[in-house]
């Protein structure tokens, strides 16, 4: 009985980290939203707008890398995705700084912005880890008036990226 129970252990030994390096990964840890000008969840958070769970939790819309919409394509917070809802429109210039707030931080590959579907600016980051709040200076070009901003943190070591969408109006 004490050889079964050595080789037990022994087997027990060998299958932990193989069984371990084969568990799903889980969704990125890392999270986050435009704080500055104030994306449509953002204004959320604040009670600018009524909304519902997103108001909660502005930093979790999260959803596959490549989507075009304010929600991610997460339908708990489709309401983002109204753009009949009274969001406040920001008065920006032609170059304007979008603040991120990072509530958990992850490595990055890229940020994104497109003025109404049209891609104005690109960050590379390569991976690294940002800090707790990221500023990128976007030139809007011959984008003027109103413009629905789709803001993309697009995060290194999964499929997934964060959304934001903030309503301006370039001067």
């Amino acid at each position: 009985m004490h050889a079964k129970r050595k080789t037990a252990l022994a087997v027990g030994a060998v299958l932990a980290p193989v069984l371990a390096l084969s568990l799903p990964t889980s969704s990125a840890s890392a999270h986050g939203y435009i704080s500055s000008p104030p994306s449509r969840q953002a204004q959320c958070a604040a009670g600018t707008i009524s909304c519902g769970e997103i108001k909660y939790e502005p930093q979790s819309v999260e959803g596959p890398k490549g989507l075009t919409s304010c929600s991610g394509g997460n339908s708990r917070f489709a309401e983002l995705n109204d753009d009949s809802k009274g969001w406040k429109v920001s008065p920006v210039s032609r170059s304007q700084s979008f603040q991120w707030t990072l509530t958990a931080r992850h490595s990055t590959s890229t940020w994104q912005y497109y003025a109404n579907g049209q891609k104005i600016a690109e960050f590379n980051d390569n991976g690294a880890q940002p800090g707790a709040t990221v500023t990128h200076q976007v030139n809007f070009g011959s984008h003027t008036g109103r413009q629905k901003v789709l803001a993309v943190w697009n995060i290194a070591d999964t499929a997934n990226a964060f959304y934001a969408c903030i309503d301006v109006n370039v001067s």
